[in-house]
């Protein structure tokens, strides 16, 4: 997903969002020149970087405990050419590519368009030839890349995008390349995100390989979570959707009839009975699309999305003047659906002829200055615009997600966490509630209400000062304030910084993957937070 940021224009006078670059980035990268950052990942930084043509490109650079493996580098220069070898079907075109270089970087196709986990984070699940269209064009990349020898190892909604020409699946086969190398083979660094991985990459017999089945498991996840918005074995943690996965056949409650029979043999548990790409891309298209869903994949500003399940839908979407890149998102988004036909009928067919790849202890505080909130609207029925929303949520009457605008993720708690963690925003775990208390506010896990636990502030010896879960009483450890930020997220939501009086601010360490809080002295916060409807708080 594309942050809103820096706003970097090409030759053309194109625009492309990106973050600032920070201090120490590299200016150039080979050929090609360094305008912004896109995104950091457990493998690296990702870059918008301009090629000599002056085409925006992404770069994708190596994080530096890998570098020195020697086994790390030949796997990683081989994965990049077969990941080159792979036709530009439905996939983002890998460029170029340098595992010599200090640090190796992976030059890819740009995609500025939305992700799947975000769109349907934000504006609800998917329906009818939408769905049909993202299920259609993951199974088409998925055929492509299979064809070239290569294995994704890390499909997720993340890693599907909408763009122009339609739905286009990155970051495949590059995780290989970071699986298994001489200083990273233990389990829990395995590459891959646990919600969309296959029973047999938690449970391998006698050290066999990944194959491609693997994938097609995650298409089968994939789809159910854009039919859905949520997972087929969702759980309370990560080891509890690993033993469903394991164990328990898949929960396809809101799969239309058109796709559960395929979505079902995508995730047997025996890689052997799944389909092949091609055979999935098959059945799929001997199927039309369902009518009488929504043709684009995000409805116009008129309509009110779906709701995900047990959510209603966080689509708040402010005005296409305070963020008009969402005007030529939305319309990109609605070509992506209209275009399904076309996957099917055009790429689909030349797809056919790829070649087949066999295979605290704090006591009290004083209130803080006022919170830089909107004024509530009186109690009344359901909100309906964007305003009313987030007025709801500020009088602590809604569930909400806390959004980290900088990373595209969100807080998250869950019963036995000792600590507040960023996911992905599905689940329990990442529901709280806003408490009002004059101009504070106390933030309440929803994980499970009557556990009675909200966020705090401890200082941890080595450490510093983390946010972790504390008993719901207004202690200077567990009072914060809401400061407007004059910045929105990248979907036009009003962003704050959540300060507390005692500590600082909350912010996001890159360098520590974790949340910290601290003074920030004459320097602004360098995390903002949006808030999303999750719908009302329960009875």
């Amino acid at each position: 997903m594309i942050h809103l940021g820096t706003l970097a224009r090409g030759e053309g006078g194109e625009r492309h969002m990106s973050m600032p670059l920070r201090p120490g980035d590299l200016a150039r990268l080979g050929r090609y020149d360094i305008v912004g950052r896109l995104g950091e990942g457990g493998m690296g930084s990702v870059f918008l970087g301009r090629g000599p043509d002056g085409r925006p490109v992404a770069i994708k650079t190596v994080r530096p405990e890998y570098v020195a493996d020697t086994e790390f580098r030949a796997r990683f220069r081989s994965e990049v050419n077969r990941a080159q070898q792979v036709p530009p079907f439905s996939t983002a075109e890998v460029i170029d590519a340098d595992p010599d270089h200090e640090p190796p970087y992976l030059v890819v196709e740009y995609v500025d368009g939305p992700s799947l986990a975000a769109e349907v984070r934000d504006r609800g699940r998917l329906t009818g030839s939408a769905l049909h269209s993202v299920a259609v064009g993951v199974a088409t990349a998925l055929t492509a890349i299979h064809g070239a020898g290569v294995i994704h190892r890390d499909l997720k909604p993340g890693n599907v995008l909408f763009a122009r020409g339609g739905i286009k699946v990155i970051d495949f086969g590059i995780a290989r390349a970071f699986e298994a190398t001489s200083q990273h083979t233990r389990t829990d660094q395995m590459v891959g995100t646990v919600a969309y991985m296959a029973p047999e990459r938690f449970d391998p017999v006698d050290g066999r390989p990944v194959t491609p089945a693997a994938d097609i498991f995650a298409w089968g996840a994939v789809v159910v979570y854009a039919a859905t918005g949520r997972t087929p074995f969702a759980a309370e943690s990560a080891a509890a959707t690993a033993m469903r996965i394991l164990t328990q056949a898949p929960d396809l409650t809101g799969v239309p009839d058109s796709l559960v029979d395929v979505v079902e043999r995508a995730l047997a548990k025996d890689p052997v009975e799944r389909p092949t790409a091609r055979e999935l891309l098959d059945l799929l298209l001997a199927s039309s699309a369902p009518g009488g869903g929504s043709s684009p994949v995000v409805p116009a500003a008129a309509s009110v999305a779906v709701p995900a399940a047990d959510a209603v839908s966080g689509s708040v979407h402010y005005s296409d003047a305070a963020v008009p890149v969402r005007s030529k998102r939305r319309s990109w988004i609605a070509l992506s659906a209209a275009l399904g036909v076309l996957i099917a009928t055009g790429v689909g067919a030349a797809v056919r002829f790829l070649p087949v790849q066999s295979a605290g202890d704090d006591a009290g505080a004083q209130p803080t200055a006022p919170a830089s909130a909107p004024s509530a609207p009186a109690a009344g029925p359901e909100p309906v615009t964007p305003e009313e929303r987030l007025a709801a949520i500020l009088r602590g009457n809604r569930q909400t997600l806390i959004h980290v605008s900088e990373i595209d993720r969100d807080l998250a708690l869950e019963s036995s966490s000792t600590e507040v963690v960023v996911g992905d925003g599905t689940g329990q775990r990442s529901l709280f509630a806003l408490e009002s208390l004059g101009v504070d506010y106390l933030i309440r896990s929803m994980y499970d209400p009557a556990e009675d636990r909200c966020v705090g502030v401890k200082i941890i010896p080595d450490v510093g000062s983390q946010l972790v879960p504390a008993e719901c009483t207004a202690t200077k450890a567990t009072l914060f304030e809401l400061v407007r930020s004059e910045q929105t997220d990248d979907q036009g939501r009003p962003t704050y910084w959540i300060y507390n009086d005692s500590y600082g601010y909350v912010q996001w360490s890159d360098d520590d993957k974790s949340l910290f809080v601290d003074e920030v002295g004459d320097n602004p916060p360098a995390s903002s937070f949006s808030f999303v409807d999750r719908g009302p708080l329960p009875s």
